[in-house]
């Protein structure tokens, strides 16, 4: 039997545009808000969060690295469906209808607990960025993932079409949970509106004073978190700016960050936050 094989220049082809579609795909998004979800209220109305609260309390610990992990094969089963039955409950509310801390806390923990349902969904996957739905896809943040309000939503949207530009807040960054090493730490604690200042106080801490998110090597040598880089105009208008950001910050490398001039790398660790892969 005969078959026709694509030529030797038509599969470069393909392969070269394969690689433009995965290099255009940076986790950096422009933040324009999604005017459907502008509405908000005065309502002292509260949302209940217990069943992510336990999933959280089962499933996520703090290790001694300073980093939260989640056990994901130990939440495969009974754990999946607490989850499961916590999304089912949060798209029956239509967000609009709470106050504006409610609405922020809502939104973060919708995120966070739709990232862990994909990660329990491809569990022989080491990396979030290898659960896309698309051949070539970086990740899963553009994949439709929930409905609220007869809308479909993606985690892009969730992140850079409501909470960035709505809220206009760069501790979102330090909230939300990508699943991985690199990523700020999943709050073992559910947001709440009540408690939301503190809460994104203390992750925006906690953060800038781990390695991972801030690392003097040597005088002539500083390592930040590529969020720095992919979303340095949520923090600053310029490096200069950021530095000074971080050093009002830090708890121990406040005149070194003010007072540096070499240079900066950037660093994302993309493994999977999974007590099973803790090196």
């Amino acid at each position: 039997m005969c078959v026709n094989m694509p030529n030797k220049s038509l599969i470069t082809g393909w392969i070269f545009s394969a690689l433009l579609t995965i290099s255009a795909q940076t986790p950096a998004h422009a933040s324009q808000a999604w005017p459907f979800w502008l509405p908000h209220t005065t309502a002292t109305q509260t949302i209940d969060h217990s069943n992510w609260q336990l999933f959280l309390d089962q499933y996520v610990t703090l290790h001694n690295d300073g980093i939260t992990r989640v056990n994901y094969a130990g939440a495969a089963g009974e754990g999946h469906a607490l989850l499961r039955n916590y999304l089912r409950q949060v798209t029956q509310i239509d967000p609009r209808g709470l106050n504006r801390n409610e609405q922020m806390a809502y939104w973060i923990n919708l995120y966070n607990a739709l990232t862990v349902d994909i990660v329990l969904q491809h569990p022989q996957k080491k990396s979030i960025k290898r659960m896309g739905a698309r051949l070539f896809s970086f990740g899963p943040w553009d994949d439709p993932v929930i409905k609220i309000a007869g809308q479909t939503l993606t985690l892009n949207d969730i992140e850079h079409r409501i909470l960035r530009p709505i809220w206009q807040d760069h501790r979102i960054h330090y909230a939300v949970n990508c699943a991985s090493v690199s990523c700020p730490n999943l709050s073992a604690i559910a947001f709440s509106g009540a408690l939301l200042e503190p809460a994104l106080s203390a992750a925006e801490r906690t953060y800038i004073n781990h390695p991972r998110g801030v690392s003097v090597d040597n005088p002539d040598s500083l390592t930040l978190s590529s969020i720095f880089n992919w979303y340095q105009s949520d923090f600053a208008s310029d490096q200069a700016g950021l530095l000074n950001y971080l050093a009002r910050h830090h708890e121990t490398l406040n005149e070194s960050l003010q007072n540096f001039s070499g240079t900066v790398d950037f660093n994302y660790d993309w493994a999977l936050n999974s007590t099973q892969h803790e090196r």
